[in-house]
């Protein structure tokens, strides 16, 4: 197999390859010849489109979001695609743990303040205890599940919000979309842990914040693009929401310009919550057995991506 590394290899792990037969390509490279003969794609850059999808065989995406790829593409040509999905929930849940902190025991106004930090003592912003409150997650996958058990663990309420309403670890209660304006009128924390898709695009829009009736947290670690960014800031603004914690958003960078930027209830944060210590370990297991099992039973082994539904 030709195997076009737009990620990086170690180079034990190229070796790995290499001894199992394969070529390794560089993206630098890449010219019109080669770009024909490319069977396998490990990570994505814009040098990766210029491939022939005819002869493309297999990507291997850095993520469990894939929807920066061209599924149709993908889809017309019958290529396989897997992600990494559940390699960044520990990461994740653990980050939210801390953000939903920040938020309810007032470090983020500590934080604001700076120098005058001091007169918080007589004002004493606003505090709660997460033990007792109800969260609200949408997405019920490896992310969701591990933050749902996580919050379980602190006394938290969880209910999960998917598609097919099936029970998933660390969830009290599972319901469908379907449920969704019933069950958010009860949350004190809204997450969102969802894929993007044409279905979930602008999902958090003016009619989802004006269903809510507990001035709850958001927290958004899915992707951006499925808040409508003037809705949440009318909604933090007229204080629908008690704060947001955004670690992803629509467009990244966010425009300076962005009144997100100055608002005292919002924690900002430049897409790091999925972080992962000894990433390239991680993706380079699944991809290798992936490869492993294209070569040997042409299917891969796991994290496949149903190119249908985008996730």
């Amino acid at each position: 197999m030709k195997i076009l590394n737009s990620f990086s290899l170690e180079p034990a792990q190229r070796q790995v390859l290499e001894k199992a037969g394969h070529t390794v390509i560089e993206e630098d490279q890449l010219d019109a010849t080669t770009a024909q003969q490319i069977d396998v794609i490990y990570g994505w850059h814009a040098a990766s489109a210029t491939v022939n999808y005819d002869h493309l065989q297999f990507v291997q995406a850095m993520s469990a979001g894939v929807d920066y790829l061209p599924l149709a593409d993908f889809a017309k040509h019958h290529v396989l695609l897997a992600n990494t999905s559940g390699i960044h929930a520990e990461p994740i849940a653990e980050y939210v743990l801390g953000a939903l902190f920040t938020i309810s025991r007032g470090i983020l106004p500590a934080i604001r303040a700076g120098r005058e930090m001091w007169s918080l003592r007589q004002e004493r912003p606003p505090m709660t205890l997460l033990n007792g409150l109800t969260v609200v997650i949408f997405g019920t996958g490896h992310i969701g599940s591990t933050i749902a058990s996580k919050l379980h663990a602190l006394g938290l309420h969880t209910i999960g919000v998917s598609a097919h309403g099936r029970p998933a670890a660390g969830f009290d209660d599972v319901v469908t979309d379907a449920e969704t304006k019933q069950v958010i009128s009860a949350a004190d924390i809204v997450i969102n842990a969802l894929p993007l898709t044409s279905a979930t695009k602008h999902f958090y829009n003016a009619e989802f914040f004006a269903a809510l009736d507990r001035q709850p947290i958001f927290v958004n670690i899915g992707r951006g693009a499925s808040v409508e960014r003037a809705a949440l800031v009318q909604a933090l603004q007229s204080q629908q929401l008690r704060a947001a914690v955004l670690d992803v958003v629509d467009p990244e960078p966010l425009p300076q310009t962005s009144p997100l930027w100055d608002m005292d209830q919002v924690l900002l944060t430049p897409h790091i919550s999925g972080t992962v210590p000894h990433l390239r370990d991680q993706v380079f297991k699944i991809f290798n057995e992936n490869l492993q099992a294209l070569v040997s039973r042409s299917q891969l082994a796991s994290h496949q991506v149903d190119l249908s539904r985008g996730y």
